[in-house]
């Protein structure tokens, strides 16, 4: 079994059981983890249709579905399978509702044949200036996630996923080293490397995002 914390172990074994009551804590104790994911990753468009909690819903009874087949084969840690599942549900949610206007020149997000759609640059945006904005502030604020956003577009856009990993999924080093399939010394620098080039942006803007 991949390594988990040890209560975790202990749940997976007891779901191994046939625990239901045990896989539902472990599913509730990584629900608010996964609704970032889905924050970060949904596209707008398909957001305006659906409820993020309707999404975890679907993740959470395909993950009840699916449980003993991954308990056969644990070959990554629990969390992240579950985040591979929510992965593909919003993959299959942009096909569903979105279909070719996905394929547009200039969209970031795809839907190709890759797991987990990229965190776009508006969504990175929208999570570091937030929502609590007076009316007033308004057009200030909608000017400042333009020049935000555009600034995150020109990122590497592996800076980019590393950053939505790290800050705003809050996954460890060694989950996103995993996730990205590189040594965890290479995401560390990965990284360190994006904070800093995020500062400078953030630096570069009007007022910063302290005014916000």
């Amino acid at each position: 079994m991949a390594t988990e914390p040890e209560d975790v172990a202990d749940q997976l074994r007891r779901a191994a059981q046939s625990d239901r009551a045990s896989l539902g804590m472990l599913l509730a104790r990584h629900r608010e983890r996964l609704r970032r994911l889905v924050a970060l990753r949904l596209d707008p468009r398909v957001s305006a249709r659906l409820d993020a909690s309707d999404v975890l819903q679907d993740v959470c009874l395909e993950a009840t579905n699916r449980i003993d087949e991954y308990l056969r084969d644990p070959s990554m840690p629990f969390y992240l399978w579950l985040r591979l599942l929510t992965g593909q549900k919003v993959s299959y949610l942009h096909r569903l509702h979105l279909g070719a206007e996905m394929r547009a020149v200039g969209r970031e997000v795809s839907i190709d044949a890759a797991p987990m759609p990229e965190a776009s640059s508006a969504a990175l945006a929208a999570q570091l200036l937030g929502h609590d904005t007076q009316p007033s502030e308004a057009a200030v604020r909608a000017e400042r996630k333009r020049l935000l956003q555009e600034a995150l577009s020109g990122m590497n856009p592996l800076d980019r996923e590393i950053l939505a990993l790290r800050h705003f999924e809050q996954l460890s080093n060694a989950e996103a080293a995993q996730v990205l399939e590189v040594k965890e010394s290479a995401a560390s620098k990965r990284y360190v490397r994006a904070v800093k080039k995020l500062k400078e942006i953030i630096e570069a803007l009007p007022g910063g995002l302290g005014g916000m």
